[in-house]
């Protein structure tokens, strides 16, 4: 599994403005909220090994001040412990993971203009649709004033 930085935990928890950001950390709230026999956020089991957390509270923790790179680390390690206890966690946490990184790659715009002077209107940006420019051309009689 490729490890979830904390630095791409604080990015996608910046992203919850968007519908984009909104479903894929709806997909990681969801997959921290699967049962984990062993997991609490304190204290011990029986035999005295501190519980491992599910994630929960990390999640919601970064949820609510997502550009806190210390709530960041908290999530992306209990993540990883989870990951490491639990297949069936670690299996799912990387497709969302691969998910993620692709939903994330898929916005990327890069805009070049180039070869001198540009007559008509340029846009910059991505995914235009419907646009319609209503340019006249000099008409002949404008050419001789």
């Amino acid at each position: 599994m490729d490890s979830i930085t904390t630095t791409a935990l604080t990015a996608l928890a910046s992203t919850l403005g968007s519908e984009a950001g909104r479903q894929t950390w709806q997909g990681l709230t969801a997959l921290v909220r699967r049962p984990f026999e062993r997991a609490s956020a304190q204290g011990a089991q029986d035999d005295g090994t501190p519980q491992v957390s599910s994630g929960e509270l990390e999640v919601a923790a970064l949820e609510g001040d997502p550009a806190n790179p210390m709530r960041a680390q908290a999530l992306a390690t209990a993540l990883g412990v989870r990951a490491a206890l639990d297949g069936e966690f670690r299996v799912l946490l990387d497709e969302w993971w691969h998910r993620a990184q692709a939903s994330s790659s898929g916005g990327d715009v890069h805009n070049s203009i180039s070869g001198g002077t540009q007559n008509g209107p340029v846009l910059q940006g991505r995914d235009f649709s419907s646009l319609t420019f209503n340019m006249t051309r000099p008409t002949a009689s404008s050419d001789r004033e």
